[in-house]
């Protein structure tokens, strides 16, 4: 199926398949960027009356503090927030009830012992329940979220269908950018390494390097003319289209991003996303997107 779909297609799961050395993205030689902001976008159905409800989830961390703020619908009014190193509005576990869209919506956390790994998201340590009419919408956290629903739910509670959509990254630092993501409910969570090569590599011309699971799976050559294009990738039996525009990073590093995108659709689909087909493709099946948002800090440069 990968030779038939495109020449450049590249199978992350089976190592024949890569022209590139395993091991091109193992010792990066640069310092990692890290996150300031992850916002992840859930589509929850509810038991009762099939309806939808979009949940949008932001982790951030900033000079004013680290903080959640969570999002229902497309109502700005039902927006929850939460800082958690404000001395003055931090409330680290609690329960707060929103109205929203003729929805009752409860939020229950605990972020007392929440674990943090170099991101503004919890690795380990805490929950984030959300009650959608009286139903189990959202789970978030680890075996504290499980403890959580056992003893303030009855277990005749029902539990909504929740499905990670989109997940988007801001990140700063270097020309070196690690993350995690899962393509499907089913499927294993992959590492995920992004590092833009240059003089200081060896290299004569600017690289783009994109591996997954310390596997190369695009490398782009003279980057500052190719600062925008796309790739097909499958991971997981999965068709993963892979975009980027870096275009700001040579033209523009002072305020602008760069911009990468993993996005899964059909093997069906002969070319990238239609708009007028993306109605019909959310209300077919969940597809997932990673989108990921990278900027330079001033200390750093670009250090091509």
């Amino acid at each position: 199926m990968v030779s038939c779909f495109s020449e450049n297609a590249i199978n992350v799961s089976h190592s024949s398949c890569s022209s590139y050395p395993s091991n091109a993205c193992i010792s990066p030689s640069l310092i990692p960027s890290v996150q300031n902001a992850v916002t992840s976008i859930y589509r929850v159905i509810l038991c009762s009356s099939q309806k939808q409800v979009l949940i949008r989830v932001t982790w951030c961390r900033n000079q004013a503090g680290q903080g959640l703020s969570m999002q229902f619908g497309d109502d700005p009014s039902s927006c929850f927030k939460l800082n958690t190193n404000s001395g003055l509005f931090r409330k680290k576990k609690g329960s707060k009830l929103i109205e929203s869209d003729n929805m009752k919506i409860e939020v229950f956390w605990d972020l007392c012992n929440a674990k943090y790994d170099t991101g503004p998201e919890p690795v380990g340590g805490f929950y984030v329940l959300v009650m959608v009419d009286s139903e189990i919408g959202l789970i978030l956290g680890d075996n504290m979220a499980e403890e959580a629903v056992t003893k303030k739910f009855k277990a005749a509670t029902r539990v909504a269908k929740a499905s990670l959509i989109s997940r988007q990254e801001h990140c700063s630092g270097s020309t070196l950018y690690s993350t995690k993501a899962q393509f499907s409910d089913t499927g294993i969570s992959h590492d995920i390494l992004i590092k833009c090569s240059g003089q200081n590599d060896g290299l004569r011309h600017p690289a783009l390097s994109v591996c997954i699971d310390k596997k190369m799976v695009i490398r782009v050559k003279r980057l500052q003319w190719n600062f925008r294009g796309n790739q097909t990738i499958f991971v997981d039996g999965l068709l993963v289209d892979l975009m980027w525009d870096v275009h700001d990073w040579f033209y523009n590093p002072a305020s602008g991003y760069a911009v990468f995108m993993f996005r899964t659709r059909s093997g069906l689909d002969s070319r990238l996303w239609l708009e007028e087909k993306l109605v019909q493709k959310e209300q077919d099946r969940v597809e997932f997107s990673l989108l990921i948002y990278a900027c330079f800090q001033a200390s750093h440069g670009m250090k091509l």
